[in-house]
């Protein structure tokens, strides 16, 4: 069952049955927002069926949800039950948003049955926020103001086609503001690698309740350990540090991170003398959805009889981009966003370096391929179906130019196939 935002203080509710609805309504929980919309029925006809697209297109700019079988009286502002027929009508919203409107709409559906068990219910439709939008039905684009659906004017339109292809664009520049703000730039000779996730369409209180408040260190901690699974584990090799490795809680500007034991409050390195300093490895969670990742040890210096060099550890950039795509997808589902991401994964020291061989066949004569530039960057934008259905893809799309330039893809081939 997917949850639906109603406000900050009510960003995932999650209704079950009948009897959730009925003590929404008693609470006053549920009226119409500018991200959700209450409808008794699905008018018949042609004319019912664009009107139901119009509803659907003007969701897609922010993301929201239609639920049918909820009636309105209208004179004293209340709400009230009205179940509906279930029979057909997922398949019908489903085909209403996928042949109505232009360019067609994904929506996710949830029935839940009346307690009579009489066929009839309530159709929870949830519309991701969407990269296309806004969205055109017959001829005219849609978006949502406080409460209603109303007619976008071409500037709007211009504005927000210019707005989404700039949000896919800045994920780079959030990505080299990461490296900038390196907290180990100034220290020792270790390649390092970063990945920013930030919601193409996110609120700005989007994961509000999951980074402050009452134990948002255990909330987040649990989040992070579920992208260790025995299927990931069993395809993917971790370097050290990890992300079992993020241990304590902090502040951060706008959020709040997990870091390993030498990262300290304000993000300042605090080396200790002893092996290890340079093993830093950092999440960071934003009110706004963003998510970053930074891990100082990408490379490590070889052994003496290799040369004493820096080598690098590609599949700790596999399984580091591979685990986190699963935590972004996690974080989507608690705060409610079924909408599109960009992400970008970028590294830096590079220049000269090659991956590390087995220690059986490690020498000068036997490396692979160096790289030939000093940092790395890469972007992609993907949907909330990707997250779901192909994470080893986005992986491949966001680290395998790097893996192919120091010929070793072919290395990562179950940890790149879904």
């Amino acid at each position: 069952m997917t949850p639906i935002y109603l406000s900050s203080t009510h960003s995932r509710w999650t209704p079950k049955s009948e009897g959730d609805l009925s003590a929404a309504i008693s609470g006053g929980l549920l009226e119409e927002t500018h991200y959700l919309d209450l409808k008794e029925q699905t008018d018949p006809g042609k004319a019912g069926n664009k009107e139901l697209a119009r509803d659907l297109a003007s969701f897609a700019v922010d993301g929201g949800t239609l639920i049918i079988g909820i009636g309105e009286d209208k004179a004293n502002r209340t709400f009230h039950l009205a179940p509906q027929p279930l029979k057909g009508l997922p398949e019908k919203v489903e085909q209403v948003a996928r042949s109505l409107a232009d360019p067609p709409l994904n929506v996710l559906t949830d029935a839940v049955e009346a307690s009579a068990n009489d066929g009839t219910g309530y159709l929870i439709v949830h519309i991701p926020a969407s990269a296309a939008a806004p969205h055109m039905v017959d001829g005219r684009y849609y978006g949502r103001g406080d409460k209603t659906k109303h007619q976008l004017s071409d500037p709007e339109v211009l504005r927000l086609h210019l707005q989404r292809k700039a949000t896919e664009t800045n994920v780079l520049v959030l990505l080299q503001q990461e490296v900038d703000q390196d907290p180990l730039a100034r220290f020792g000779e270790q390649s390092h690698f970063f990945l920013v996730a930030q919601p193409t369409a996110g609120r700005s209180d989007m994961l509000l309740d999951l980074t402050s408040g009452m134990n948002w260190r255990n909330r987040l901690t649990k989040l992070l350990q579920k992208a260790h699974t025995p299927e990931l584990d069993a395809i993917l090799r971790d370097g050290s540090p990890n992300l079992t490795d993020v241990h304590q809680g902090q502040r951060r500007a706008g959020g709040a991170a997990l870091a390993s034991h030498n990262l300290g409050d304000g993000r300042l390195h605090q080396p200790t003398g002893e092996w290890g300093d340079e093993k830093v490895i950092e999440v960071q969670f934003f009110e706004d959805g963003g998510l970053r990742l930074y891990s100082s040890r990408l490379s490590e210096k070889a052994s003496e009889e290799g040369g004493g060099e820096q080598v690098l550890f590609d599949s700790t950039a596999v399984a580091l981009t591979r685990r986190m795509i699963k935590v972004v997808r996690l974080t989507a589902e608690e705060a409610g966003y079924f909408g599109n991401w960009s992400l970008a994964v970028g590294a830096t020291r590079l220049q000269g370096r090659h991956r590390w061989e087995n220690r059986a066949t490690y020498s000068p004569g036997n490396l692979s391929a160096r790289y030939t530039q000093d940092t790395y960057k890469q972007a992609v934008g993907v949907t909330w179906a990707d997250l779901n259905a192909t994470p080893a893809a986005i992986t491949g799309r966001l680290v395998g130019p790097l893996l192919r330039s120091l010929g070793s893809q072919d290395a990562f081939t179950e940890a790149l196939s879904d």
